[in-house]
């Protein structure tokens, strides 16, 4: 079995709690925690501000993701397939890539859902959905993480625990939003297929405090041996138990 190494982080366009923008801050914390994959949310990558390719470029990670404000995106040092991103309405996003080391696949799904309460309803259930989790082309164990912008009583987080299974109520120490007074569990992360989470945390160092909006989290994921997840006959199911990464 293969471990990967993995961080979500929603940059808030490299603008932190001082008002400051600094992608360079931005790319120390990435540095520093070492990551093999980082799922991006609200990057900015214009053609005027292009953080995306500037974050890439310092860390020696390749990119992927659209040229746009508020994108989406995977810095990586391994090559991801079939990257694709989905609106899911209303200013939600999902971002799609696969993996394969050595052998061993995983979809990788990177959200980031909006806070008005109608309009999360309406992401989770296309989230949900036939075109993404509940798609017939899931054939591999799958890891979903990102912003999903909730908070302890927030619209669709009874959806998301139902469906999913053990998402739970956020707890203070595993807060990652706002990054200065972390009491709301926005970020995480859910597998589903063989594929463990072996280790989560939240980085709440003082500079991860003032880079951003939201902290960092980091997993290491377990990669399943394909001849497990190859023997199924049916694509894996959204309404089947999916695990919750705690910190």
């Amino acid at each position: 079995m293969i471990s990967i190494r993995l961080m979500t982080y929603n940059i808030n366009g490299c603008r932190g709690n001082d008002g400051v923008c600094d992608p360079q801050r931005i790319a120390d914390i990435i540095e520093d925690q070492a990551p093999d994959i980082v799922a991006l949310q609200h990057v900015n990558a214009s053609r005027d501000v292009d953080h995306l390719n500037l974050l890439a470029e310092k860390l020696g990670m390749r990119s992927y993701g659209h040229s746009r404000e508020d994108a989406n995106a995977f810095l990586s040092y391994y090559p991801l397939s079939g990257v694709r991103e989905y609106s899911l309405g209303k200013d939600g996003v999902c971002q799609k890539a696969d993996l394969d080391k050595d052998g061993q696949k995983i979809h990788i799904f990177n959200v980031r859902l909006t806070t008005r309460a109608a309009e999360r309803r309406e992401q989770i259930k296309t989230l949900l959905g036939p075109e993404l989790l509940s798609s017939r082309d899931i054939c591999c164990p799958v890891l979903l993480l990102g912003d999903f912008a909730d908070n302890w009583i927030g619209a669709g987080n009874l959806t998301l625990k139902f469906m999913l299974q053990g998402a739970g109520r956020p707890s203070f120490w595993g807060g990652t939003f706002p990054a200065h007074f972390p009491v709301f569990n926005r970020d995480r992360a859910y597998v589903q297929g063989e594929v463990r989470i072996l280790d989560s945390k939240v980085i709440r160092s003082k500079r991860c405090r003032q880079a951003a909006l939201h902290l960092p989290l980091i997993l290491t994921v377990r990669m399943a041996d394909p001849r497990i997840y190859l023997r199924q006959k049916e694509p894996i199911k959204a309404a089947r138990p999916m695990e919750v990464a705690h910190s």
